[in-house]
């Protein structure tokens, strides 16, 4: 008889860890976005290039999801508990190469489609980072985000230059604001970059830095 009541404590305690964990999981996550909004170049004259159609980054594995990518190990992913991305992670790349892009004005149009049948250049990319790492032996954190862009003629489909794009940011801890600001501040040097590496295959003036 002295079981009984050791056994419902048991149920009760597995009843409520259930109802905890079912809990956990409802609470809604975090929504995060990378803005990416310092100052790229910019082209000198106006838009001297045609259009161009940047395709959506390929993704795969565990950079598939809106969920916001940390790998402790170099071979283990996880994922920021509590955070999210608000678009999964190739629309929102695409979104903000797109608006980099557009911003420099070297472009006649930068979109995610053609404005007629086809347009006259594409971005074609992978994304194979972009991520918080915590296997530092000392301990750091670090965003990285790696990016390998080809530039394609859509005329003849042929690839007119290819480039990886790598950028590494120390982030303050494995808090999901310290990794989004620093994928943040990653995130605007890739573009910096890749703005200014198509402008100069397309012979696009760029316009001196200010002061």
């Amino acid at each position: 008889m002295r079981r009984i009541p050791l056994l419902c404590s048991v149920l009760l305690v597995s009843g409520c860890s259930a109802l905890g964990a079912l809990d956990e999981a409802s609470r809604p996550l975090a929504a995060y976005d990378l803005q990416a909004a310092g100052a790229g170049p910019v082209a000198r004259g106006g838009a001297s290039a045609g259009e161009l159609v940047v395709e959506s980054p390929v993704v795969g594995g565990a950079l598939d999801t809106d969920r916001i990518l940390i790998r402790p190990d170099p071979l283990e992913a996880r994922y920021l508990p509590g955070a999210r991305w608000t678009d999964p992670t190739a629309a929102m790349v695409q979104t903000l190469m797109v608006r980099r892009l557009d911003a420099t004005g070297g472009f006649r149009h930068v979109g995610r489609r053609p404005l007629g049948s086809a347009g006259d250049y594409a971005l074609l990319s992978e994304l194979t980072d972009l991520q918080a790492e915590a296997f530092d032996d000392a301990g750091t954190v670090t965003a990285h985000i790696r990016l390998d862009a080809k530039l394609l003629r859509e005329d003849d489909a042929r690839i007119l230059a290819g480039r990886v794009f790598e950028a590494s940011v120390p982030a303050g801890s494995t808090e999901a604001a310290d990794v989004v600001s620093a994928l943040d501040r990653a995130m605007s040097m890739i573009l910096d970059d890749l703005s200014r590496w198509l402008m100069q295959r397309l012979d696009v003036p760029v316009a001196a830095a200010p002061g």
